[in-house]
């Protein structure tokens, strides 16, 4: 699983923890995607070149460019020729991939994140605390575990962008205020797929919705008081996916008859629900890759090799010699052929939840002799 806690510019946490999660997740984009990587970067420079201004009490106006605070700090002496370089080939490079179709290069995000070196390492020693030490230059090492995909990746540096422009209004220096600190982690430490993308509301509650159930299939069986609900509104092309959701449930009963605003209440509350068992689910796939899962509502079974190849048949599991039956059929004759999500089987003809729960408890026997 990927760790959000070891990256290069944890010493910047005691000046700014928005400038150094910012920093964090350029780091984690350089291999993942360069574009995104340049593009930002802009902004990162740019905080620091505002806090500069600041310091030596100059005029800036937030519709300044980049291009202008450059100009501005070059022409009163206070940038070296090596800082100034620097500062434009961060700025060009974003501009270029801001605006460039063609595919950028690692070595591209490469240089960008060394000239950030730079400017990082002047910025403390001219303007930091004087006990701040700078480590060497590290090039960032290429992580072959799980990486945010590039929509999420842009929607974390969106989010720490914003804290940035919020914490401006504070000192150079920024205390550690309890608020505002827990902002930033609420921000930043989540695992990939599990960034907030958006917020589904009911009356005056909310829920968020993280990146990796953006477009999820919404299985009706899985929503016990709201599954003919779901099924009503899918054939009206309406709920099928979590993208198809409006974003305030208030009236979407109305798409369908015979239902009303009690039901639009049900279906938030199994969201709520819903949403907790697959961040299970999410944090269980990347903490054990590889490995194959039986689910039912919120528990779940390991299949080992032994238990994937036991039959599905009376003579090892007691219930429903129909569900065992309609299983051969569609070639689904051992365990480890069953449907991830065990709520699926309720499709089968006089197949009941109650069926279901029973050959999960019994799985569950089976798995605990296996061990």
């Amino acid at each position: 699983m990927k760790t959000t806690q070891s990256y290069f510019y944890t010493f910047l946490e005691s000046i700014s923890r928005e400038l150094a999660y910012l920093a964090r997740e350029l780091e984690n984009s350089i291999y993942s995607s360069p574009r995104t990587m340049l593009t930002h970067a802009r902004t990162f420079v740019e905080v620091i070149l505002q806090r500069v201004i600041r310091a030596e009490h100059l005029n800036d106006d937030s519709f300044m460019t980049l291009k202008e605070r450059i100009d501005t700090l070059n022409d009163k002496g206070y940038l070296t020729t090596e800082i100034r370089n620097a500062l434009h080939h961060v700025r060009l490079s974003g501009n270029k991939a801001a605006h460039d179709i063609r595919r950028f290069r690692y070595s591209e995000a490469l240089l960008s994140w060394e000239a950030i070196y730079m400017i990082v390492k002047w910025y403390i020693e001219v303007y930091g605390p004087v006990d701040m030490n700078v480590p060497e230059y590290q090039d960032p090492e290429l992580d072959i575990g799980d990486q945010y995909d590039m929509a999420e990746l842009e929607v974390r540096l969106k989010n720490l962008e914003e804290l940035l422009k919020i914490s401006l209004g504070q000192e150079i220096v920024v205390p550690e205020h309890a608020e505002t600190a827990a902002t930033v982690e609420d921000e930043t430490q989540e695992a990939p797929g599990f960034t907030s993308i958006r917020k589904i509301i009911y009356k005056d509650r909310q829920l968020d919705i993280p990146y990796f159930l953006r477009d999820a299939f919404l299985l009706p069986q899985r929503f016990s008081k709201s599954e003919r609900f779901l099924i009503k509104l899918g054939a009206e092309q309406q709920a099928r996916l979590m993208s198809e959701l409006p974003n305030n449930l208030e009236g979407l009963y109305k798409h369908v008859k015979r239902y009303n605003d009690k039901n639009d209440e049900n279906l938030f509350n199994e969201l709520k629900i819903y949403i907790e068992e697959e961040k299970v689910r999410r944090k269980l796939a990347l903490e054990r890759p590889g490995e194959l899962f039986l689910f039912y509502k919120s528990d779940y079974i390991v299949v080992t090799e032994n238990l994937s190849q036991i039959p599905l048949t009376t003579a090892e599991f007691t219930g429903s010699p129909s569900l065992f039956r309609q299983l051969s059929e569609d070639q689904i004759k051992t365990v480890g052929q069953l449907p991830r999500e065990l709520v699926i089987l309720a499709k089968y003809e006089n197949v009941g939840i109650g069926t279901i729960e029973k050959l999960f408890e019994q799985l569950k026997v089976k798995q605990e002799i296996w061990v």
